[in-house]
């Protein structure tokens, strides 16, 4: 038999806590998993494995009979007190010092706790919590909006107040979520097939857009530079998992602040691709550019254009498919997982087969035509989904707007910053439409 000496880490904690199970009859479990997940206020009490092996059983429950039920289900389950890592406790401790600083009348550091409790405590748990409450996701972040909206703008300490506890109510909420101490095997494949396809079809609709674009002009020499981008980008994807897993912690700030810049930066070239693409939809026009460009090979320089867009485009969703996919990893059913995730991707296959067949029998002026609205519309949908990341990595203000649904598949938050993003990014569009259509009558 082997020493007690010569057990690992984990082999040591897993026979502790056999031994301390013994004292609790199994027959207890099942009420103990009921009170853990039902009762948010011993959730927050034993909120990660160091307050669970410190606490004893009389302590653990408001009744000495609770306690040895919830005890009975905790030593057999010690993995459930590890979701979460104590990042909810975390979030709250941030809510309640946060308020305290605004009671106190420095708005400053209220403001920067108030993302801190986003950023540093509920955001590495999106990825989990999304996958079993979407819905809740969304209320928690609009709460956390509109919280740091009322700290900015000045709003009494009652309003704050109410703001911070609609919040606590909220995580409530998600510590039932995320309570179970795995997600099931159907939520771990709707979890990943969801991430990937809904992550992949932005990216999709622009490659296999340039893919068609290219194909349909005749210039598929230059399709290399679009197939090198969106490779590079998943190897870029992988190597962005390698160093999140094994060499340091991404931040939120940097994932939102990557996919903040990096969605203006692909609504900026849209909004160009889109004007270009609607100026070309006249059949004479494109019969005329076939005419002056068609015999010169397409320049090193565009090719790289390309390239960055491509890369630009695919490394975004990417990016945060890779950090969703290793939070759900961690909660187990890496089977369900892969399926969700094949599954995904055969959808995807099929969807960019759909267009590019559909988009070779269009007549050139029509593709054009079809082509420069879905860029446009995407170009207004990042711009949207940019600004909002940039708020949430506290780099630019919160105005929330009162009425404003939140659409995320639309890039519509209800905040101002977003909304004038998205504005922009249409005045610009039809500034061009009209500039496109003035040229055409000049030329006439």
């Amino acid at each position: 038999m082997a020493s007690f000496d010569s057990l690992s880490d984990e082999d040591r904690w897993g026979l502790a806590f056999y031994v301390g199970s013994i004292g609790f009859p199994s027959s207890q479990a099942k009420l103990g998993e009921s009170i853990w997940r039902s009762d948010p206020t011993v959730r927050q009490r034993i909120s990660d494995m160091t307050a669970l092996v410190g606490i004893a059983p009389d302590a653990a429950a408001a009744h000495s009979e609770q306690a040895d039920a919830l005890m009975a289900y905790l030593r057999r389950n010690p993995a459930v007190a590890a979701v979460g890592e104590g990042r909810l406790t975390l979030t709250r401790e941030r809510l309640d010092a946060s308020l305290k600083a605004y009671a106190d009348g420095d708005r400053e550091a209220a403001a920067d706790l108030a993302l801190s409790a986003y950023l540093d405590g509920f955001e590495p748990l999106e990825p989990v919590l999304a996958a079993r409450a979407p819905d809740l996701v969304a209320e928690i972040e609009t709460g956390m909006i509109q919280l740091r909206s009322a700290i900015a703008s000045a709003k009494s300490l009652t309003d704050v107040t109410a703001s911070q506890q609609h919040i606590v109510e909220l995580l409530n909420k998600a510590d039932t979520a995320l309570a179970s101490q795995s997600a099931s095997e159907l939520s771990s494949f709707l979890g990943a097939f969801g991430i990937l396809l809904r992550e992949g079809l932005e990216a999709l609709l622009v490659v296999v857009a340039m893919v068609a674009f290219l194909q349909k002009t005749d210039r598929r020499a230059a399709l290399r530079y679009v197939h090198a981008g969106w490779i590079t980008a998943l190897a870029a994807g992988g190597a962005t998992w390698f160093v999140a897993t094994y060499l340091i912690s991404i931040s939120g700030a940097s994932r939102e602040l990557t996919e903040g810049f990096g969605s203006l930066f692909a609504a900026l070239i849209l909004v160009t691709v889109g004007i270009w693409m609607h100026g070309k939809s006249n059949a004479e026009v494109w019969q005329r550019y076939i005419r002056e460009k068609m015999t010169t090979a397409l320049s090193r320089r565009s090719g790289w254009f390309l390239f960055l867009l491509a890369f630009i485009v695919v490394y975004r969703e990417v990016f945060e498919t890779i950090l969703f996919y290793t939070a759900l990893w961690a909660q187990g059913n890496e089977l369900a997982l892969f399926g969700g995730a094949f599954c995904a991707m055969i959808l995807l296959t099929i969807i960019a087969w759909i267009m590019l067949r559909y988009s070779a029998r269009l007549p050139i002026s029509t593709f054009f035509a079809v082509s420069s609205i879905l860029v446009a519309v995407l170009a207004v949908v990042l711009a949207g989904k940019g600004a909002t990341g940039l708020q949430e990595a506290g780099l630019i203000n919160v105005t929330l707007v009162p009425g404003v649904p939140r659409v995320p598949i639309l890039g519509i938050f209800p905040t101002q910053e977003s909304l004038l993003a998205q504005l922009l990014a249409t005045m610009l569009l039809c500034a061009g439409l009209w500039l496109n259509k003035h040229r055409r009558v000049s030329v006439k």
